[in-house]
């Protein structure tokens, strides 16, 4: 596949133009109204938030034991046991509306609480939104026949991989492959054996 299609296939997708809407009109409303040195603040703490948010939801939700409810592992399967099982379906590779616009509204509504600013809250969206595409597009270049021009992003495109066919247990950030530095699942690939269940969440015990 051509390069243009493979950028297409990301920037054209409906879940992720419904959230660059979302960032351009967020964008818009915070310029509009003033950007100050606080609602900057505000908008790298939903930059990092996201950052732990990501990791903590793919270890301990998306990573579940199977669970015997029908429906929860319905939900799972959607969310992340079928890519496991098929790791580049282009339609499992993205976040479901479905899924991403609740947990923002619930992010927006807690933080409102915190700060109380529209503008503020705003502006802290527009940090957690911008982190999303940045996960989306990172996520999106692993399984992708695209190789990143840097180190960096050759590292962190590896690293996702191994979490994907070698061990399951580890490398869980994604577009931030740092934060498993803290939590210690940032392993030299040789000292961690392979896993069985990498490729079927579901046949976990």
């Amino acid at each position: 596949m051509k390069k243009k299609g493979l950028y297409r296939d990301y920037f054209l997708h409906f879940d992720i133009l419904i959230m660059l809407a979302v960032f351009g009109i967020a964008t818009t409303f915070v310029l509009v109204k003033g950007m100050t040195w606080v609602y900057m603040l505000y908008f790298l703490i939903g930059l990092v938030s996201y950052m732990f948010t990501e990791y903590l939801t793919h270890r301990y939700f998306f990573h579940l034991k199977t669970p015997k409810n029908p429906f929860f592992l319905k939900l799972l399967k959607r969310l992340h046991y079928d890519h496991h099982k098929h790791p580049n379906d282009l339609h499992l590779l993205f976040l479901p509306l479905w899924y991403s616009v609740p947990n923002l509204l619930i992010a927006a509504g807690i933080f409102y609480l915190i700060v109380q600013s529209v503008v503020g809250t705003v502006s802290f969206i527009i940090g957690t939104v911008l982190m999303l595409l940045i996960y989306e597009w990172k996520h999106y270049v692993a399984h992708r026949p695209i190789k990143p021009k840097t180190k960096l992003g050759n590292w962190v495109k590896k690293t996702h991989i191994l979490h994907h066919y070698k061990n399951e247990n580890y490398w869980y950030g994604v577009s931030t492959p740092f934060v498993d530095v803290l939590f210690g699942t940032l392993k030299n690939e040789k000292e961690v054996e392979t896993s069985e269940t990498a490729k079927d969440l579901e046949k976990r015990a």
